[in-house]
């Protein structure tokens, strides 16, 4: 297990990459099944004449893929907890897919109210195997400092 990284461990423009996973259409159609239950998730005949053009995964399955890669590759101490932010899906994440997650640090800010802790921004981008992104999401960040 790698060691737990804090807030004094990080600078500005810092990258992380955690990954790969690769999606599969049964996984695709179990998250949409249980989650996100529309055709284009669901049925290769309906995706073809959908918006996407054949089987897609939900933009949240690809939110969780992308959360469980975070969660493998950045052994934040105390863990990952977001304090909001925003996501993008510019292509459709497909079966067979190897999507990895690129982070980089935007900004750091200490806490003055709570000196055990500090908010990071990030900039995170799922790739597929093209390095082309199926999601963006700038994020805020809890982040522990190390004790003393």
């Amino acid at each position: 297990m790698a060691a737990p990284i804090y807030l004094e461990d990080l600078h500005v423009g810092q990258t992380f990459t955690a990954g790969p996973v690769t999606v599969t259409a049964d996984a695709i159609k179990a998250f949409a099944r249980e989650y996100d239950p529309q055709p284009f998730h669901l049925d290769e005949a309906a995706a073809r004449d959908s918006l996407f053009g054949g089987l897609a995964a939900s933009g949240w399955h690809t939110a969780a893929l992308s959360m469980r890669m975070l969660v493998d590759g950045l052994p934040f101490a105390g863990g990952l907890v977001g304090v909001g932010g925003e996501t993008t899906w510019p292509r459709p994440t497909r079966p067979g897919d190897s999507l990895t997650v690129h982070v980089e640090v935007l900004e750091i800010t200490p806490s003055r109210s709570r000196p055990d802790r500090g908010m990071v921004r990030t900039r995170n981008e799922t790739r597929n195997q093209n390095g082309e992104p199926v999601q963006i999401s700038t994020l805020g960040i809890v982040v522990w400092r190390r004790p003393a």
